[in-house]
């Protein structure tokens, strides 16, 4: 008999830089990939992030305060993605998703 199982996540869209962090997710643990579901920026980056994009709407930034916003944004971009793929693969393992108002809010 030929067990048949679906294939993990796939990450071949994902940023390059990320995809074997994203590969080895698939390797953790559940108690491992709920953590990774909890992260969230800091107050301190949140607050500065949406100071320079206000700044930004006025166009007052500075060059370096121009860079500073575009790694901010990338981190979050990357930090939502890493959650929502540990989601995924949470899925995959049979582990059982809450519904969106359940989720923690953050």
């Amino acid at each position: 008999m030929t067990l048949i199982t679906n294939p993990p996540p796939t990450v071949d869209y994902a940023p390059s830089e990320l995809r074997a962090d994203l590969v080895a997710m698939q390797n953790l643990e559940v108690g491992q990939l709920l953590a990774i579901t909890e992260i969230q920026i800091s107050p301190s980056q949140q607050e500065l992030h949406l100071q320079l994009l206000e700044k930004n709407q006025n166009d007052q930034l500075t060059d370096s305060e121009r860079q500073l916003l575009k790694s901010l944004r990338i981190n979050a971009d990357y930090l939502m993605l890493k959650k929502a793929y540990a989601w995924s693969v949470l899925k995959w393992k049979g582990y059982p998703i809450p519904e969106l108002n359940q989720l923690p809010k953050e």
